[in-house]
């Protein structure tokens, strides 16, 4: 089940993400006039998904791959060719609430 976005940005670096992820099992991230949802399936794989894209039972479309670890997620290139760790700088990222 998807969360709604939190208002105020994460306070957190590159190095803290992967540690993000783990314990809260999503989060959002915005960049460039787009927003994707980061988050695992059922504990054991890890997508993200278009919050401008919904299916015909209203969830955000996958705009990655599906991967096991957090590690080879924020390797896949899904944001106009680049990963997680080359648009950091430029991305804001947020809580997830449930």
């Amino acid at each position: 089940m998807m969360g709604r976005q939190a208002d105020e940005p994460l306070d957190i670096n590159y190095e803290e993400l992967s540690d993000y992820l783990h314990a809260s099992h999503s989060a959002y991230m915005a960049i460039d006039g787009r927003t994707y949802y980061l988050t695992d399936v059922n504990d054991h794989f890890w997508r993200a998904q278009d919050t401008a894209t919904r299916n015909e039972k209203g969830h955000y479309v996958d705009a990655s791959d599906v991967v096991p670890t957090v590690s080879e997620f924020l390797g896949l290139s899904f944001i106009d060719g680049k990963t997680i760790e080359q648009v950091f700088g430029q991305a804001v990222f947020y809580a997830s609430l449930k």
